[in-house]
């Protein structure tokens, strides 16, 4: 694959999300529970990158924003969003990732509230841009 190959969509939906109230402590913060939005630009121009929270009885939250540098990747954990505010926990929730030039996008969950680790991965919805 070149470098001007386009690969993804500019809009993509990831309908579960859930982070822990409750997080067992680990040594490693790399364990800790989370959710990521695992982000590829092969573009040759940086993606600018929004984010919108949809939740079952609230208006949504954001827009969260981030920059995935060209031909690059980047993972963004909902954990570590704060602005405008941060992600509630114990809240089932579903994301809106919208950018200015095609991006692919997974979505990855790691649950470490048990003693067994339990890893979760799929690619999101590609939409279409309204």
């Amino acid at each position: 694959m070149t470098s001007s190959h386009s690969v993804g969509s500019r809009c993509w939906a990831i309908a579960e999300g859930y982070l822990p109230l409750d997080d067992v402590p680990k040594d490693d913060p790399r364990l800790m529970s989370h959710e990521a939005a695992c982000l590829l630009n092969t573009q040759e121009r940086d993606a600018h990158v929004t984010l919108t929270i949809y939740f079952k009885d609230r208006e949504p939250a954001g827009p969260y924003r981030a920059v995935v540098p060209a031909r690059r990747t980047l993972h963004l954990r909902f954990n570590d969003l704060s602005d405008p505010e941060p992600v509630p926990r114990d809240t089932d929730y579903a994301t809106v990732i919208e950018s200015d030039v095609p991006i692919v996008v997974q979505h990855t969950r790691l649950d470490s509230r048990q003693s067994a680790l339990a890893l979760l991965s799929t690619v999101a919805y590609a939409g279409e841009r309204a």
